[in-house]
């Protein structure tokens, strides 16, 4: 990573002369770029994603008239995702319409269970890690955490003009998820069955125990409403110089097992007066609170994070890119949960190429959160001493939970690379380590598009 950083600004030494001139774009601009990430969750993916901006004629820029965007993409360890969104404050006027399409099909899913803190991982066991991390602690046919998942999601929010920077919200999404043991491939050339055990996951045990329903345990459908209040003072939306955008909605499942969410979101962006020939450096933060208040939320749709402008295809959480940056994708699953993000945001340098408008910047940044409302706690109290018995047969500790560890709040810090073209389309690459030991799983890595918030 320096010596990329490190060849961008002798490049941008060279151009910045260029990036004196007014920046504005008009017309159609495309962003375009290969999917080559890495993640300990899904592996290595490939594919590709982009944007697609109409900047009519310049008068709205850095904000874009029309923006549609997509990933067609694929991970080494089998995840397939597929997204298509459009977002747009002009099509209708006085209104702003966000609608998108998402299908992902995750045959190797891993469940971590459930309320975060309170909820024990063996990381031997998911890595098949003796105690000296370095031979096989059992056979390989144990993938302790795995699960079968797939996801379709269609949503559509509308957003129109109270008063100056105050918004009424509502949408809707629907929800369609099947669940599964894994379903991973390729199949045992003998018995043509997986190649691992679907008898001994976490998956199973929660279903034994109850905590996992059996009218949920294979999916279900679900149709969410969302009504509530945007206020918006920001400059640009992707990435702020100064500004507030708070969000106060309630998001209600109408079919199925009814629940009521409401969701609270405060983002202030702080201009600090510093004076940096690429841009004044900013603060950032969120505080952010989402619980439900009527209702249980279904096992296949606790880790849903509901939002009523998309900046990223996945809204899930709690852990990893979109939450808390450093833990694993949907570590903390509960009914409720309080989070903070904070990072300051540098701008290196700007320069013009290739008739388009760059920035690099960089985002030290540090994220803590905190379960409030535990999901099925009761399920676990004739557990908590108990550990997997067949995985007690390997010489493992596998206890599923420990009460003592509710309330505990978990944090991380690291920081980022941002290379943005026209304002808006935002690579980013980022780094983070969890700073609870409980969840520590190493250092983590995040690349994708745009800041987090």
């Amino acid at each position: 990573m320096k010596k990329l950083l490190t060849a961008a600004l002798l490049l941008a030494a060279l151009l910045s002369a260029s990036a004196q001139e007014k920046e504005v774009k008009t017309g159609w601009n495309f962003g375009v770029l290969p999917c080559a990430t890495y993640s300990v969750d899904n592996g290595l993916q490939y594919g590709a994603f982009g944007d697609i901006y109409n900047y009519g004629d310049g008068n709205t820029y850095p904000d874009p008239l029309h923006k549609i965007s997509w990933e067609v993409s694929h991970f080494t360890k089998g995840k397939t995702r597929l997204y298509l969104a459009y977002d747009s404050k002009y099509l209708i006027p006085n209104m702003r319409v966000n609608a998108s399409v998402t299908y992902v099909n995750d045959p190797m899913f891993n469940f971590w269970g459930f309320n975060g803190t309170s909820a024990l991982q063996n990381y031997n066991v998911w890595g098949n890690k003796g105690l000296d991390d370095t031979k096989p602690a059992f056979p390989a046919s144990i993938n302790y955490y795995g699960m079968g998942r797939k996801m379709f999601r269609a949503l559509a929010n509308v957003q129109g003009r109270l008063a100056d920077h105050l918004n009424w919200a509502a949408g809707m999404n629907f929800w369609n998820w099947q669940i599964s043991d894994m379903r991973e491939s390729p199949k045992n050339a003998e018995t043509g069955k997986g190649l691992y055990d679907t008898n001994v996951t976490l998956y199973k045990r929660y279903q034994e125990i109850g905590a996992i329903k059996a009218d949920e345990a294979d999916g279900g459908n679900a149709l969410e409403l969302n009504a509530g209040l945007v206020y918006d003072t920001r400059d640009i939306e992707a990435a702020p110089n100064h500004g507030i955008w708070a969000e106060a909605y309630l998001n209600s499942n109408v079919i199925g097992a009814r629940y009521m969410k409401a969701c609270v979101y405060f983002r202030n962006y702080i201009d600090i007066p510093i004076h940096i020939k690429a841009g004044d450096p900013v603060f950032a933060y969120r505080l952010a609170w989402q619980q439900t208040i009527a209702g249980e939320t279904p096992f296949y749709m606790i880790q849903n994070v509901p939002l009523l402008v998309q900046r990223n295809m996945i809204s899930e959480g709690f852990g990893s890119s979109n939450t808390i940056r450093g833990i694993r994708e949907n570590r903390i699953l509960t009914e409720g949960f309080a989070w903070v993000n904070a990072e300051l945001r540098v701008k290196l340098v700007n320069f013009k190429l290739a008739n388009q408008f760059f920035y690099i910047a960089v985002n030290p940044f540090f994220d803590a959160g905190v379960v409030t409302k535990e999901y099925r706690p009761e399920y676990f109290t004739n557990v908590l001493n108990q550990i997997d018995p067949k995985l007690a047969l390997l010489g493992q500790d596998t206890r599923i939970y420990d009460p003592a560890r509710k309330g505990d709040i978990v944090y991380s810090a690291g920081a980022g690379l941002k290379v943005a073209m026209n304002q808006n389309f935002i690579v980013s690459v980022e780094m983070a380590k969890c700073l609870y030991k409980p969840l520590d799983a190493g250092l983590w890595l995040g690349i994708g598009i745009n800041y987090q918030f």
